[in-house]
């Protein structure tokens, strides 16, 4: 029977290379996973989002799979994953699958058929287009940068990547691998994982030669059938990565009606700190008032007609702390703040790794020192284009992925806990930041974290309630109210490192304090990233 137990859920993302290792090789794998699970477990989350596991040769960190159903050998074994799930659910934990269905591996199986043998069945599992080196089909770009189109010589066709050629896209037109993508969802339904987690999954139905590749209009029909053959008849959490989502887009995904997913990860708050028309890397100024705006279009818009997601980190994105935070002087505090002002919305909260315990960005010096295949590609691109180096490394210092793969931080050790071998990122500041000093002591900012996630399973004004955005005179002030069943609660943030104004007025009277990130009494006047959750009489 379907509960939608993930209204109430907070999901912490691990990503499992970096998590916690425990043979010594410098790269987390499953039993240290599950060597954690009592921690995550005191912190209160209800399900584990785990980035890819699956077999890979890695060229983008696991997001290019070569067997779907075979564990990769850094991480541990088939075995490893059944205990993982089985210890997890003694804890009342599940374990959230990464699927990436938009792509495979140029290794797997299937595309070396392809490759080989154009008769094969397996060759339109992919798309292809016949052509020569002089011309390519058209002139879609890959989202790594180049086309995105690579020509096979040997077959006198080019194959279709949205990201690095050793990515060609699956063609979801072609109902046999369709069926193959269902017989696999189903295989990993059947060891029992609590959903899926579907990478890119807006793009599954682009039409290349229209140009179309967001949003596709096969999009939603390809949804409901994937829905229909796997997880609809089970109690289980899906959500579609989907950076092209409006709320609008977003209502079709999620009204439960239309039997697609449970939710979607919309980006739209993610890009305002990107300079309009460019690319990531083109950095402007956090406008505070513009991203209060974004989030109360979305609680506004999808109310009732769908679910939010609501997260400020993951495996692709730079630490929240040190993009709209501040994380020297005011680390903890702006870092209570952004947790404040984020799990009193309605929607799932999404933990990253090391989010709970403040971890921050690691800056780099020179292009030698990045793993991310993303940044390496926009820095050839760019030196090519004429930026200085310098310039291009203080865009991977702010936006590059990197950021948020450093190992975590466990205790103040050598290697921060993390491995006892060398690891395969540095680790960052751990004598400083670690969950060991987060855990002494009692005012630290996992204890927050560990408060709003208890506070989300009790207060059903935050899954329920209405949403009402509240100006304010102060650019850097943020409030809103939340109401229901008579109940209202108000939730004030100064998203600043500058003290800052905001007059409760005689009609906000405090009846209770709920949460709040200084000791001391609440006034007309904010501290630096003051934030504040009362119920008002």
């Amino acid at each position: 029977m379907k509960t939608n137990w993930w209204k109430k859920a907070t999901i912490y993302q691990i990503y499992p290379r970096s998590f916690q290792d425990t043979n010594a090789d410098g790269i987390g794998d499953l039993k240290g996973i599950i060597q954690r699970l009592d921690y995550l477990s005191f912190l209160g989350i209800e399900a584990i989002w785990l980035s890819p596991v699956s077999q890979s040769p890695n060229e983008d960190n696991g997001y290019d799979i070569s067997d779907y159903e075979a564990i990769g050998s850094e991480y541990g074994t088939m075995e490893d994953m059944d205990n993982l799930i089985a210890e997890a659910q003694k804890r009342n934990i599940k374990i959230i699958m990464d699927l990436v269905v938009n792509h495979t591996s140029s290794e797997h199986p299937w595309f070396q058929s392809a490759l080989q043998n154009p008769m094969s069945e397996y060759h339109d599992f992919y798309i292809w287009r016949k052509g020569n080196e002089r011309k390519r089909p058209n002139e879609l770009q890959s989202n790594f940068g180049g086309s995105a189109w690579t020509f096979v010589p040997e077959l006198g066709e080019y194959y279709f990547h949205l990201h690095a050629k050793e990515q060609p896209d699956l063609n979801w037109e072609n109902p046999l691998m369709r069926q193959e993508i269902y017989r696999m969802m189903n295989y990993w339904i059947e060891k029992g994982v609590g959903g899926f987690r579907l990478d890119v999954i807006d793009l599954i139905g682009k039409e290349p030669d229209q140009l179309i590749t967001k949003n596709g209009p096969k999009l939603h029909e390809l949804l409901q059938e994937m829905n229909r053959n796997t997880f609809g008849d089970y109690d289980l959490v899906t959500v579609g990565e989907t950076w092209g989502a409006t709320p609008e887009i977003a209502q079709l995904y999620s009204d439960e009606s239309r039997e697609e997913l449970s939710m979607v990860f919309q980006f739209e708050h993610i890009n305002l700190d990107k300079q309009t028309g460019k690319r990531k890397w083109d950095i402007k100024k956090l406008d505070p008032k513009e991203l209060h705006q974004v989030f109360s279009k979305w609680q506004t818009e999808l109310a009732g007609k769908g679910w939010n997601s609501l997260f400020w980190n993951n495996h692709d994105l730079p630490r929240i702390i040190s993009r709209w935070g501040n994380d020297q002087k005011h680390r903890v505090i702006s870092g209570k703040m952004l947790a404040i002002y984020l799990y009193f919305l309605q929607g799932t909260p999404y933990i990253y790794q090391g989010e709970e315990i403040g971890m921050i960005n690691y800056p780099i010096k020179t292009i030698g020192e990045v793993d991310d295949i993303e940044s390496r590609r926009m820095y050839d691109e760019r030196i090519n284009s004429g930026y200085t180096e310098e310039e291009i490394i203080t865009s991977i210092n702010a936006k590059g992925r990197d950021n948020a793969r450093h190992p975590m931080q466990w205790d103040a050790s050598e290697q921060a806990g993390f491995t006892k071998g060398t690891p395969w990122l540095p680790v960052g500041n751990s004598t400083e930041i670690n969950v060991e000093a987060a855990l002494n002591d009692p005012n630290s900012l996992f204890y927050t974290y560990q408060k709003l996630i208890q506070l989300r399973k009790e207060m059903p004004i935050i899954i329920e309630g209405t949403f009402e955005n509240i100006p304010t005179d102060d650019a850097t002030v943020l409030a809103y109210i939340r109401e229901y069943q008579g109940e209202r609660v108000l939730v004030v943030v100064n998203f600043s490192d500058q003290p800052a104004h905001f007059v409760l007025g005689k009609t906000r009277i405090i009846k209770e304090m709920i949460i709040h990130n200084y000791k001391k009494e609440i006034t007309d006047e904010l501290l630096a990233y003051e934030a504040y959750a009362v119920y008002l009489k």
